[in-house]
């Protein structure tokens, strides 16, 4: 472990150092510590003694996503979801449940799984994650309604396709109608206690009773966290969909609390999504790759280039968006960190096709963060009118 922290540790450092040149190139993070996971996996180099079914990888995946989640629903309040929800709502409306069933039917029948399975990667797969695009959301030169619309998207189908996700797991394992009736009240229950400890801690800061005061304010949402996930794994509720509640819930009623989070949530959201790639990196090798067979690649690369971007062709009819924008949508859909830790989350269930789906939705991942973090700022750039000087040349020499 304390080889892993060094190694951590030395590719955060590097990833710093070269971010300024990384965010005019295709140089990415997200690739560097994906590829330094690779080189230290058991079946590289065998520096670091992780597989898949470590309890080690399982905590850091589950913690991991708590904390994404509840940041993620933290940008999105119900408030900012009313104003920005006309492009978004296509999206997430039609856009994720077609991409769903897109890769669910390029599932069955190139790979040969069952109806269950096949929608359960379709579920793991369908979630997107504007890290990996960061050059195009962040360029002021993009258009705002573009850029709204990936952050909206991304922040919220996380917790959209976690319930789709429980559900297929369930069946594929062959779980019972009554066992199903169970997990429909872990989700509930999970989503109630999401709503209701920061509402009720919110509330009570308003009061004249009740204060936090000086360093103790951006301490509320972690408290809040804290206590979700303390609530949720003690009566067994679902955790990750009362993380996205809560975080949605601040969101909502508790503008001060979450303005005073903001930052130090996006810090720490970012390095455990560092840390999680590193490992999911070190997961993969040449063996593994090589026991995927040629139609799990096929299935991959149509995974990315068909999948979404049908979806999002059909629920971009009439939208207004331009042909450039909507293609530019179409294609920046990366499958990123939520799919991670949802295939994590099967290979630990144990069920039958569990480590093929765990081969294909890895490989899909891995494809994905190479292709998209290697092409955000080449896509962002053409949206530079040809008169003007973009952003990263600099500015114009003085005559």
């Amino acid at each position: 472990m304390d080889v892993f922290l060094l190694i951590f540790a030395a590719t955060l450092l590097v990833a710093v150092l070269f971010s300024a040149l990384a965010g005019r190139t295709v140089l990415s993070a997200a690739v560097l510590f994906l590829v330094v996971g690779f080189v230290i996996g058991s079946e590289t180099t065998g520096i670091l003694e992780f597989d898949s079914s470590s309890p080690e990888v399982s905590a850091i995946a589950e913690i991991a996503l708590f904390v994404v989640l509840f940041t993620d629903g933290m940008k999105m309040g119900w408030p900012d979801l009313r104003r920005a929800w006309r492009l978004p709502g296509r999206a997430l409306g039609w856009g994720l449940p077609l991409t769903l069933a897109i890769t669910a039917v390029l599932a069955h029948f190139l790979l040969g799984l069952g109806w269950a399975e096949s929608l359960l990667i379709g579920a793991i797969l369908a979630p997107t994650d504007p890290v990996f695009a960061a050059a195009l959301v962040g360029n002021m030169r993009v258009p705002q309604r573009l850029r709204e619309l990936l952050n909206v998207e991304s922040g919220v189908n996380d917790g959209l396709a976690l319930p789709f996700v429980v559900v297929f797991l369930a069946v594929s394992s062959g779980s019972d109608e009554l066992h199903l009736g169970e997990l429909g009240l872990e989700l509930l229950a999970g989503t109630a206690i999401g709503i209701a400890v920061p509402w009720i801690v919110i509330k009570a800061l308003h009061t004249r009773v009740f204060a936090a005061a000086g360093v103790f304010e951006p301490i509320v949402p972690i408290a809040i966290g804290l206590l979700v996930f303390a609530l949720s794994s003690y009566t067994h509720a679902n955790l990750f969909l009362g993380a996205f509640a809560a975080g949605v819930t601040v969101a909502t009623v508790g503008h001060k609390e979450r303005e005073a989070f903001e930052e130090f949530g996006e810090i720490i959201s970012e390095l455990l999504k560092l840390l999680a790639l590193m490992i999911f990196g070190a997961l993969l090798s040449f063996k593994f790759l090589g026991e995927i067979a040629w139609t799990g690649w096929v299935f991959a690369i149509l995974a990315l280039i068909a999948a979404r971007p049908i979806a999002l062709a059909v629920s971009f009819v009439g939208s207004g968006l331009s042909m450039r924008e909507q293609l530019a949508a179409m294609w920046f859909g990366p499958k990123g960190f939520a799919s991670v830790v949802y295939v994590l989350v099967v290979v630990s269930a144990g069920i039958p096709s569990g480590d093929l789906i765990f081969h294909i939705v890895a490989l899909t991942i891995a494809l994905s963060i190479i292709a998209h973090s290697s092409t955000d700022v080449i896509v962002a750039r053409s949206f530079t009118e040809p008169e003007e000087t973009p952003a990263w040349q600099g500015p114009p020499p003085r005559l």
